[in-house]
């Protein structure tokens, strides 16, 4: 992803020692500026729900994101993170390139206060998404997008926050299209799983289950909700694949639990970039507004070798 180099002039034999003297004592520097890339074993699924999920300490998942790097990431820092987030609807592959610290975007209305002044002033990364973009066309999708303009959305910032709240680590979105099937995002995240062995992190934030108009204070989670969500984990634990890529003929209540699909399509791309085969692993549930599943999965990269 980057180049770490030193150069100086060499005018004299006096000062070809003097460089190689030099460029000995730096080999510890170079070792921590520029670190070995290390591969990124799994992709992540993440329930981002409510954007309360920023400020409400009484929501268990809050206390799941918290604690995903020590959980997930213990030995290993991502050398750039990939969030395919809900909250971009594009009728083609877009990618944001931003060079600097990145806006934060409050896309929701009707909010506390305090939730408008939150930032997530992590890096965003053109050298990340040149590498999307190159891999996706590669791939066989023939327009991708790059916009500069845009920052990260509450799908990215709100759980990132909470996952890395350093925002020292360079973060690129991807966008979801709405006018597509569960297949055409698998693919999508397939084209995009060499990037784990770039040490990138790729992470999909959505919603197990999406139907904003059937949320309520309700403490009984909804029977057709919670169908919808055990047929969705007993289908991902299982490996499951193409079903939970036509989820939408496969799955009970699947137009109920999801109106509109944009939700569950960064689940299809995760899945996807972790390859096929690949049973998931359920790493966080907990209900809220009696219909809002917060599941979140791991997927684990199958093992090369075997």
């Amino acid at each position: 992803m980057g180049i770490c180099k030193t150069s100086y002039p060499i005018n004299s034999p006096e000062d070809l020692d003097s460089k190689l003297n030099i460029e000995i004592e730096e080999i510890g520097v170079l070792k921590m500026s520029c670190p070995a890339v290390l591969p990124v074993k799994e992709t992540f699924f993440i329930s981002h729900g409510s954007p309360t999920l920023s400020i409400d300490e009484s929501l268990p998942a809050r206390t799941f994101l918290k604690s995903f790097k020590e959980r997930f990431m213990i030995n290993q820092k991502p050398n750039s993170i990939l969030v395919i987030s809900a909250h971009w609807e594009t009728s083609e592959p877009t990618v944001n390139s931003i060079r600097g610290r990145q806006d934060t975007i409050h896309d929701f209305y009707g909010f506390p206060k305090s939730m408008y002044q939150l930032k997530y002033p992590a890096p965003g990364s053109p050298e990340l998404a040149k590498r999307v973009k190159d891999v996706l066309m590669a791939s066989g999708f023939p327009i991708v997008h790059e916009d500069k303009n845009r920052g990260l959305d509450h799908g990215a910032w709100v759980p990132l926050m909470l996952m890395y709240p350093e925002a020292d680590i360079p973060v690129c979105q991807l966008s979801v299209q709405p006018n597509r099937d569960g297949t055409y995002h698998y693919n999508l995240g397939k084209a995009l799983a060499s990037l784990k062995d770039e040490g990138v992190l790729i992470i999909g934030s959505g919603s197990a289950t999406h139907n904003l108009r059937a949320l309520g204070p309700s403490k009984n989670v909804s029977s057709w909700a919670l169908e919808f969500d055990n047929w969705l984990k007993d289908a991902l634990l299982s490996g499951r694949h193409q079903d939970v890529n036509n989820y939408d003929m496969k799955a009970p209540h699947a137009k109920v639990a999801h109106p509109w699909p944009e939700h569950i399509y960064p689940l299809h791309v995760a899945l996807g970039a972790a390859g096929e085969g690949v049973n998931g692993e359920l790493i966080h549930h907990s209900w809220d507004l009696g219909a809002l599943s917060y599941a979140s999965y791991r997927f684990p990269s199958l093992n090369r070798s075997s």
